[in-house]
């Protein structure tokens, strides 16, 4: 068959559902002509989703009633002629959806990979399917991204609508009805995008804030390698100056450098991994940034983990290490030995400070504790079961009703406490927000047990957790079922900083100014979890975001 003959069978004689040569073919209403097979497939799909259109797959065009389908005679007669040319409407294999592509949602029998993405539709489209799109007018305001195989995370789970709006106070996005019912009265924002912008701005400055931090490890990285020269040549002068007479001296010289070496090479390989994650991180935070997809922009950005601080701060000193050394040969052998032994001691008490080796100091003001916080949430599946939670899984409510939640075996069945869903490592800071007569502040391990009603269970009755206990007359510290009177002035607001490698463990009662309750000073073994335990019916805590 001629190339003209080739193009008019694909524009002609193929199905735009199938994209396959017609089989059995019918044509409807508006003109267009379908596989009999793959037209009933589509309208019945429409039934089953509850939209009973019985519209035209290609124009859009709707039908009061299911047309009646008759075999379109004269286009199965030129169908069976070009088969019998052996021409085959097969798309190249490499067209065809495979396991990691998106496959076009309007595709029968082997899918075609999805060109673009509607999120108006919450649909997928190849290139043939996608026309429409391009032109007719009633899909000119459509939305088309990327391919994505997340297209369903835009639709409620609850009502089945797209998910336009964005609630603030519960951090999430919601539909129509949701604004209309549960989310009634909070504070919203009409489109995801919208909020997009203002976490994009968070997002750039986070990002400006790790590129700093690469040029700052890097020039780190740039002196430590200086210092490396700078031991190996004074190591070299010392060498030379002295093997001749004191063979035993340049075998503990040689000794010394590497030392020295290996230890400065440690420092520059842990400045090396830090850039790397830096990096790594920025590549993530930069591919966020590009996403179009608005709700799963702030689906994405809700998941990051706080970033880090930095690691190092490097201080070198002036680079003199071996002409002590030097000069005690050159005053006379015997006394050699004594003053190379000196001279270690002296290069190890001044040895470079790297603040990854050293625990952090603690924070003074709150805006510097803000520098460490963590974004937390309650894990429903620990919560007790008269506890309810709102606001995004941050409020702890004690009721008297039981609610409605599945049995989990990481649930508290006696005792009304709730443990964070994110872990708790390196330096950390949060706030609690308390309300009635008493409430229970804690960091416990994982392992705490939670069935039954023995001390093994409760928050600083055991040595797997550490509790402030909040009431209205003061404070009180417990661990491992030894209770310590605390003082400090009354605040709803509770302040907690967590440096977990140095093991110190701080309360604060937060108001215009900090003050310090209680520090605790251990050795953390495993990461460690936020937990509440509110003590009265009615009485609340929150968990607050301070950033």
């Amino acid at each position: 068959m001629s190339q003209l003959g080739v193009q008019l069978y694909r524009e002609t004689f193929s199905c735009s559902i199938c994209l396959d040569l017609l089989k059995d073919p019918v044509t409807v209403p508006c003109g267009h002509s379908y596989c009999k097979d793959c037209i009933k497939t589509h309208w019945d799909a429409e039934d089953r989703n509850g939209l009973s259109t019985n519209s035209c797959p290609q124009c859009r065009q709707t039908f009061d009633t299911r047309p009646v389908l008759v075999k379109n005679t004269m286009l199965a007669d030129l169908v069976e002629e070009l088969k019998k040319t052996g021409v085959q409407a097969a798309p190249a294999d490499h067209c065809y959806a495979g396991p990691e592509d998106v496959a076009c949602d309007f595709c029968t029998g082997r899918k075609l990979k999805a060109f673009k993405s509607c999120l108006v539709c919450v649909a997928s489209y190849c290139e043939k399917h996608l026309q429409p799109h391009y032109e007719l007018p009633v899909f000119k305001k459509h939305k088309l991204v990327e391919p994505s195989k997340k297209l369903q995370e835009n639709l409620c789970p609850r009502h089945n609508e797209v998910m336009k709006i964005f609630c603030r106070t519960d951090q999430q996005s919601i539909c129509y009805l949701c604004s209309m019912d549960e989310h009634k009265g909070h504070n919203t924002v009409s489109a995801a995008a919208a909020e997009r912008t203002e976490r994009q701005t968070e997002l750039e400055g986070s990002r400006l804030n790790i590129q700093q931090r690469i040029t700052d490890v890097e020039k780190d990285v740039k002196l430590l390698q200086l210092e490396v020269e700078a031991i190996n040549g004074s190591a070299d002068k010392a060498v030379e100056h002295s093997e001749k007479t004191f063979a035993e001296m340049i075998r503990q010289v040689r000794s010394k450098q590497k030392t020295e070496v290996s230890r400065v090479r440690d420092l520059q390989e842990k400045l090396e991994q830090e850039i790397a994650e830096l990096k790594r991180r920025d590549a993530e935070l930069k591919t966020l940034a590009q996403n179009e997809d608005h709700n799963q922009f702030l689906h994405d950005y809700r998941s990051l983990s706080a970033l880090s601080k930095s690691t190092s701060s490097i201080n070198i000193r002036p680079l003199r290490y071996f002409e002590d050394v030097t000069a005690a040969v050159s005053e006379a052998r015997e006394k050699l030995q004594d003053v190379l032994r000196e001279t270690w001691t002296n290069i190890s008490l001044t040895e470079t400070p790297v603040d990854v080796l050293l625990p952090q100091p603690e924070p003074k003001t709150r805006a510097d504790f803000l520098r460490y916080s963590r974004e937390i949430t309650l894990d429903p599946n620990t919560a007790f079961n008269k506890l309810l939670l709102s606001e995004g899984n941050r409020r702890a409510t004690r009721m008297n009703k039981t609610q409605s939640y599945p049995r989990h075996n990481d649930r508290f069945t006696n005792w009304a406490q709730v443990l964070s869903k994110e872990s708790l490592t390196g330096c950390c800071y949060w706030e609690v927000e308390w309300r009635g007569g008493a409430c229970c502040v804690a960091v416990t391990y994982k392992n705490i047990s939670r069935a039954g009603f023995s001390n093994e269970c409760v928050f600083g009755l055991n040595d797997k957790s550490w509790a402030l206990i909040c009431d209205t007359s003061g404070y009180s510290f417990r661990h491992n079922k030894v209770h310590t009177p605390v003082s400090g002035p009354q605040s709803s607001r509770i302040g907690v900083y967590l440096d977990h490698s140095a093991g110190v463990l701080s309360f604060y009662s937060v108001s215009e100014t900090m003050t310090l309750l209680h520090r605790v000073q251990t050795t953390f073994t495993q990461p460690l979890y936020t937990g509440v335990y509110p003590w009265e019916t009615g009485d609340t805590a929150r968990l607050w975001l301070s950033w």
